[in-house]
C-alpha cells in the first residue's frame, strides 16, 4: 500500500499530504481557483471513464529525528486488463523519498490481473538506505533502547501465478533480499549480542505459491476470500549467504453484512527453519497487521497473527466519509511448539476513511493503532488487508 504516514510510540513522522488541503477548499470561496486549489482538485478528482487506466501523483513531506526532513512522491496506477470493466482492478503503488540525512528509497507494490484472470502477478520491491530498529530476537525483548542498523536494503519479491480453475492460481515465487553496507549502532544503555547477518547478507529464495483469490478490488474488498500458501528455499546453490526455508500462510475473508458495512478477518503465519539472518526473521507489526507496533518490534523464527476489522464505507449520511474499528493479536516463538498465550501481544484501534476514487471504490485510510507499548498513526491509500 502507498507509504504516506507512519508513527511509532508517539514518535511521529508527520506527513503533510495534499489530501488534507481538501479541508481548506471552503476557504478558497468562489473566486477563480488558484494553483494550490487546481492541484488539489486534479489530485482528488477521478475523471477517467470506467475501465480506463487512472494514475495519480502526490508529494509527501515527513520529519523524524533520525531522518530529518523527508521529501517524497507517491504514485498510484489503477487499470483493468484490456480496459474491460469485467476484469479485476489491477494496482501499482509506488513511493520514492530522500532525506536531509542522505537516506533514500523506492517502494513498489503490485497486484496485476491479466485478461479473464489468466495470469496474476503479486509482488513488492524495495530499495532503500534507511535506519532499521532492532530490539533483539524473541517474544520477550525489551522495547526501551533499540539498536539502530544503518545500511542499504534491496528486496525483490514476485509471484507469477497462472489460473488453474476460476479463482485458483499457482506458480513460481522468487524472493531476493540483500542488506549491505550495514553498521550496527548499539544504544548506550544496552549492548545487544550481534545477530546472524548483522554485517549484511544476500539471499535468494525460490519456491512455489498456491493462491485462491476471488476479490475484485484488492484495495477495498467488500466480499470474497483470499488464501495463500507458499514455500521458499534459500541456499548457497542459489548464491545465498545463508541456508534456510520458509512456509507462509495468509487467509483473509470479507463479508458484506449490510449496505456499506463489511466484516473482514485475517490469519497469517510465517514459519522459518535453518540459519536465518536477523532481517529475514518473521516480523510482528507494521501498517497492515498489528497496527501500533513498529514492524520488527518482535521478531523470531515463527509468527502467528490474526486481526478483525469492521468497516463502514461510507457512512449512511455521507458519500465521502467512513470509518473502521479493528483489533489484532499476534505472537512470535523460536519453535512452533513454544507459542505461549502469555506472550501474545494485542493491538486495536480505529480509523477514518475518505473516498478518493468514487468510480473505483477506493478510500484513503487514516488509522490509529493502540498497544500497551504505544500508539501508531498511519495514512495510506487502500485498506490494510
Amino acid at each position: 500500500m502507498s507509504h504516506i504516514f507512519i508513527a511509532y510510540r508517539f514518535h511521529f513522522r508527520t506527513y503533510l499530504f495534499l489530501y488534507f488541503l481538501l479541508l481548506l477548499q471552503p476557504a478558497f470561496g468562489q473566486e477563480k481557483p488558484g494553483f494550490i486549489k487546481r492541484l488539489v482538485q486534479r489530485a482528488i478528482t477521478d475523471t477517467t471513464s470506467p475501465g480506463k487506466p487512472s494514475i495519480r501523483f502526490y508529494p509527501t513531506l515527513a520529519y523524524a529525528p533520525e531522518t530529518s526532513f523527508e521529501f517524497g512522491v507517491s504514485a498510484l496506477l489503477l487499470y483493468q486488463a484490456k480496459n474491460d470493466t469485467l476484469n479485476r482492478l489491477s494496482e501499482v503503488n509506488a513511493f520514492s523519498f530522500v532525506t536531509l540525512e542522505s537516506q533514500y528509497g523506492i517502494w513498489i507494490d503490485n497486484a496485476l490481473y491479466g485478461d479473464k484472470d489468466n495470469w496474476f502477478f503479486l509482488g513488492r520491491s524495495r530499495w532503500q538506505k534507511f535506519p532499521l530498529l532492532y530490539y533483539g530476537t524473541g517474544p520477550d525483548t525489551k522495547g526501551d533502547y533499540p539498536a539502530i542498523v544503518e545500511g542499504n536494503y534491496l528486496l525483490l519479491r514476485q509471484r507469477a501465478l497462472r489460473k488453474i480453475i476460476p479463482n485458483l492460481f499457482a506458480g513460481p515465487e522468487i524472493d531476493f533480499q540483500k542488506l549491505y553496507n550495514a553498521s550496527f549502532g548499539q544504544p548506550a544503555e544496552i549492548v545487544y549480542p550481534l545477530p546472524v547477518g548483522s554485517e549484511g547478507s544476500s539471499n535468494l529464495g525460490l519456491g512455489l505459491a498456491l493462491v485462491y483469490d476471488n476479490r475484485h478490488n484488492v484495495l477495498n474488498v467488500r466480499k470474497g476470500l483470499f488464501a495463500e500458501l507458499s514455500f521458499l528455499d534459500y541456499n548457497d546453490n542459489f548464491g545465498s549467504s545463508f541456508d534456510f526455508r520458509s512456509v507462509n500462510l495468509d487467509l483473509r475473508s470479507y463479508r458484506a453484512l449490510q449496505k456499506n458495512h463489511v466484516f473482514a478477518w485475517q490469519v497469517a503465519g510465517n514459519f522459518i527453519t535453518g540459519n536465518i539472518p536477523f532481517n529475514q526473521l518473521a516480523l510482528m507489526g507494521g501498517d497492515m497487521i498489528m497496527r501500533g507496533y513498529y514492524q520488527g518490534r518482535y521478531r523470531d523464527r515463527n509468527l502467528l497473527a490474526s486481526q478483525a476489522e469492521y468497516r463502514i464505507l461510507p457512512f449512511s449520511f455521507s458519500r465521502k466519509f467512513g470509518a473502521v474499528l479493528f483489533a489484532g493479536a499476534a505472537a512470535v516463538a523460536p519453535k512452533i511448539g513454544e507459542f505461549n498465550l502469555k506472550q501474545v501481544r494485542l493491538a486495536g484501534g480505529g480509523g477514518l476513511r475518505y473516498l478518493l476514487f468514487a468510480k473505483k471504490d477506493i478510500f484513503l485510510r487514516m488509522d490509529i493503532g493502540f498497544t500497551r507499548e504505544g500508539t501508531g498513526i498511519y495514512l495510506f491509500t487502500g485498506e490494510a488487508f
